[in-house]
């Protein structure tokens, strides 16, 4: 079923154990883009961009993806020819893990990539990998995720958080749960959940790493009792009949961040014109995407082998926000994968990056606190963001930081990021 895909060292083949937003007004107004200027390192002021000089420095850019269902974005805008309208060829570049994407980041071999947000964050400060200044230009998608439990732990009762912890404690064999990266959204998602309920993720069960397309056939032979990824591969254990979903990560956190369009800061210092581009063909691909009636024909796309090489169905179905859980409950979802809604999604809210580092904090990847708001203004671009969606006409919002609510209860609005990551009962430590 799958493609297999040549790798690299850095690639993880195999399980590897590791212990009310504001009103959106109009974007384009010149003071307020004149005023989020000065957030910019002096090397993206001095690069600013000029009405008339605004052609792309580099006209053919290699962004990377894992074959995942929100992939779609950065296949859609070079498939049906969004990239050209702003002067770019953009190659989209598969990948076989998140290790592949952060060391060719890094080191250039790719302009930017579909990457998850906080594996962004774990580089710009050594954690996860090797410490660069990284760049998110843009939220690629909000929603779709979910957590798998096997049919394993189905037939022995563990259908939801309670009753998995119940399990756990009864039966003190060893649990072995997965994520696709140390510091990515789908390890913050697997620990949150797995907390909620009382279950430290890192004391009482086992945690390992595997790339996502990697994730069901390990279920399959039996190497991990549940794991949190992206779709398709939760669909797809589905459709295998070898798991079900236990909880979406919409329920963990409604509209929450997932993946972003990600790069190093020095491609932006010296291609803003290029980052600009690649923005506003990206924003043109997620409004085609979120609109419902294409969702079929990008269904059809990413399905093929050159993207996530699985069946249309399973893609489909969940992009569609129509979901069954394995169990014989289905439903339609209002919180599925978005792509646009409204420019809501693609807005770089610094609140969205400093939540990663106190989840961060809050496990011990993060030895003390840093200056959360510091560092998310340095990584995301919101001066060249907003340049983009002013030229494309996308609403941006009035607030840099966005209050929601999570699964257990706890409010996150980004204005006390150290009491907060402190704050939990389970953490490291």
């Amino acid at each position: 079923m799958q493609e297999k895909i040549k790798t690299r060292k850095s690639d993880v083949q195999i399980p590897e154990t590791n212990g009310a937003r504001r009103g959106f007004i109009k974007a384009g107004v010149a003071a307020g883009a004149a005023g989020a200027l000065g957030m910019l390192p002096a090397g993206v002021r001095n690069a600013a961009w000029a009405a008339g000089s605004d052609a792309p420095e580099k006209p053919e850019v290699r962004i990377g993806f894992i074959p995942l269902t929100d992939c779609a974005s950065v296949a859609i805008a070079s498939e049906l020819g969004f990239d050209k309208k702003y002067g770019i060829k953009i190659t989209p570049s598969k990948e076989a893990s998140w290790a592949a994407v952060r060391d060719k980041l890094i080191d250039g071999e790719l302009d930017a990539s579909h990457v998850l947000y906080g594996l962004i964050y774990g580089v710009q400060l050594g954690i996860g990998g090797p410490k660069k200044d990284m760049a998110v230009l843009m939220g690629l998608n909000n929603n779709g995720q979910a957590i798998t439990l096997s049919d394993q732990l189905r037939d022995r009762g563990a259908m939801d958080g309670p009753r998995l912890k119940a399990l756990i404690a009864k039966d003190a064999r060893t649990y072995t749960f997965a994520q696709t990266f140390p510091t990515g959204t789908h390890a913050m998602w697997l620990y949150y959940w797995l907390a909620t309920y009382g279950i430290n993720p890192f004391t009482e069960v086992k945690t390992i790493t595997v790339p996502p397309p990697q994730m069901v056939a390990n279920m399959r032979v039996g190497n991990m009792d549940g794991f949190c990824v992206g779709e398709p591969w939760n669909a797809r254990a589905i459709f295998d009949k070898i798991g079900f979903t236990a909880v979406t990560t919409q329920e963990i956190w409604k509209d929450h961040p997932e993946k972003v369009l990600g790069t190093r800061l020095e491609f932006v210092q010296k291609y803003p014109n290029t980052a600009r581009a690649m923005i506003m063909a990206i924003l043109d691909a997620s409004k085609y995407i979120d609109t419902m009636k294409n969702r079929s024909k990008v269904a059809q796309i990413i399905a093929t082998k050159s993207y996530v090489n699985t069946e249309e169905a399973v893609i489909e179905g969940r992009m569609k926000g129509e979901y069954e859980n394995g169990l014989g409950k289905k439903w339609k979802d209002p919180n599925y994968m978005k792509f646009y809604n409204g420019g809501k999604v693609n807005f770089p809210y610094l609140s969205d990056g400093m939540w990663f580092l106190t989840q961060h904090r809050r496990w011990g990847l993060l030895k003390e606190d840093p200056d959360y708001l510091a560092v998310a203004k340095s990584v995301n671009q919101i001066e060249l963001y907003r340049q983009a969606a002013a030229q494309v006409k996308v609403p941006v919002p009035a607030n840099l930081l966005r209050t929601s609510r999570l699964i257990d209860g706890k409010v996150w609005n980004g204005k006390d990021p150290k009491e907060y990551a402190l704050g939990f009962k389970i953490k490291a430590g």
